[in-house]
Parts: C-alpha cells; structure tokens; sequence
C-alpha cells in the first residue's frame, strides 16, 4: 500500500502535456522510444494534462539523432524490395515514417492546450503505438544488417506539422487524415511486393501497422470534425481550403476504401476522391 501511494503521488506531480515536450526534443531514438512507453504508462495510471498550461519549447523540435540525412523528397531513390540493399532501404524509409509519427503525436499533445482529456490521451495512445512500430521496424532493419540512420530520408511529414504548428484545425486535417492516411493506401500493396520477394517478418510487421493506423486516422477524423463543429466549419466543404491553404500534397489512387472507412471517412468522402 505504500508503494501505491508513492505511485499515486508520483502520477500527481506529472502533466502529460509537458512529458510530451520532455520526450519530443530526446534526439537519441532509443531513449525517445522509452520515454514515450514510460509517459504512455502513466497516462494508462491516471496522470492527466493540463490544458490550460501555456507551454514553450526551449530546444529545437523535433529532437532527432545526427542520422539519417534529410534531403529533398525527389533525391530518396526508389527502393526495390527484390535485393537485400533495397529491402533494407525501403524498411528504413518506413522506419523513418514511423520514427515522424511518434514526434507528430508528441508534438499535437504538448502544442495545443485548451483540448478535453480524451484528445491528450488519444494522442498518446497513438505516440505508444508509433513507438513499438519503430521498434519492430529497427529490430527487423538490424536483422538485415542495417539500423535506423543508414539511408537517407526526407522531412514531408514534419515539414506539415511546421506549416500548421499555429492551426489545430489544419493539423488534424492535414497530418493524420491525409499524410498518415495515405500509409492505408500504400501499405496493402508494399506487403504484397515483400511476401514477393520472401520477407514474411516485414510483411507482418506492416500488417500490425496497418491495423494501428486504422485507429489513428479514425482518431484524426474524430477530432477534426469535433473542432470544426466547435468553430461552426462544415468539415467536407473546410478541407480542400485547408488543403490549398497549406499546400498538402494532392492525393493520388489506388485507395484503400475498406481501410479508409474504417477508419471514419464518410461515404460521401470517399466518393469525392480522385479517380485519375
């Protein structure tokens, strides 16, 4: 019973919102990893956040180590899963997707207060899970004789987190139920070309991102319709401004529709997709 009241004590003198700011400037992969665990932990033991709270970064976000080396999106060569290096490569990129997503979930609990409970523990949610992806991604890459910092990568998705750092509305339509939600896309098909080429581990792997991400968009949809409706902004018609507004990459076929409805986007949204 003591222990538990120390725990007790513990959780009490904790904020989720600034262990999210503690474990998004950690650089060093690993310790970043565990921390997110350790802060997912004591969200699951009560710890709450202080939306009030006025936050500042002191150190430059995100943290990241010193590798890989972020170059233009168009300099990433393509990545064939039917050689070792290239199998490698193409893991690594995912990696370094996953290794973005657990600093994009960190970054939307610290940076915007004044949200319910349920949106600071959602995104933690989604931190814990990036974070046993990139685990499960960098144990399988050392298996293969490479780690997380071995091939170049780019910086898409944080560079969308830097567009609408100031927006909450555009962050939720534009990073979840946009960037990540094209990993719905592309994923089906990728397992496909690594059950081709003989790495079932890999394609196991994608198969428990997959599902993950079905929630984590689910999670993107919900709260970009909860504050739409709180700013009175229809969410179907307020998209495609956001869309130009911040320059969102156009979305582009094959889509994964049984995925992406599970994942909340309506009928009517999905419908208005592009078929070219």
């Amino acid at each position: 019973m003591e222990d538990q009241g120390l725990l007790n004590r513990l959780i009490l003198g904790m904020d989720l919102r600034c262990l999210a700011l503690d474990a998004l400037t950690e650089p060093d992969p690993t310790r970043k990893a565990a921390s997110v665990e350790a802060g997912w932990a004591l969200a699951l033991a009560g710890c709450d956040a202080d939306a009030g709270l006025e936050l500042t970064a002191r150190l430059t976000l995100p943290g990241r180590p010193e590798r890989p080396h972020l170059v233009d999106p168009a300099s990433v060569p393509r990545r064939s899963p039917f050689t070792a290096e290239g199998r490698a490569a193409l893991l690594h990129a995912v990696a370094h997707i996953e290794f973005n997503a657990i600093n994009l979930a960190l970054d939307a609990v610290w940076r915007y207060a004044d949200m319910p409970q349920a949106f600071y523990r959602d995104w933690w949610l989604v931190a814990a899970d990036e974070a046993r992806h990139f685990n499960l991604l960098r144990s399988h890459l050392q298996s293969l004789g490479h780690d997380y910092g071995d091939f170049d990568a780019h910086d898409g998705l944080w560079s969308m987190a830097e567009k609408t750092a100031e927006d909450i509305v555009a962050r939720m339509a534009l990073v979840p139920r946009t960037l990540e939600a094209r990993g719905l896309d592309a994923t089906p098909p990728m397992q496909a070309r690594l059950a081709r080429a003989g790495d079932h581990r890999a394609v196991e792997i994608l198969g428990v991102i997959l599902h993950d991400e079905v929630q984590h968009v689910a999670i993107g949809n919900r709260w970009y319709r909860w504050l739409c409706e709180e700013h009175g902004l229809d969410p179907q018609a307020h998209y495609p401004v956001l869309a130009q507004r911040y320059g969102a990459p156009r979305l582009k076929g094959p889509f994964n529709l049984e995925a992406r409805s599970r994942a909340g986007f309506t009928d009517q949204e999905l419908s208005t997709l592009p078929t070219d």
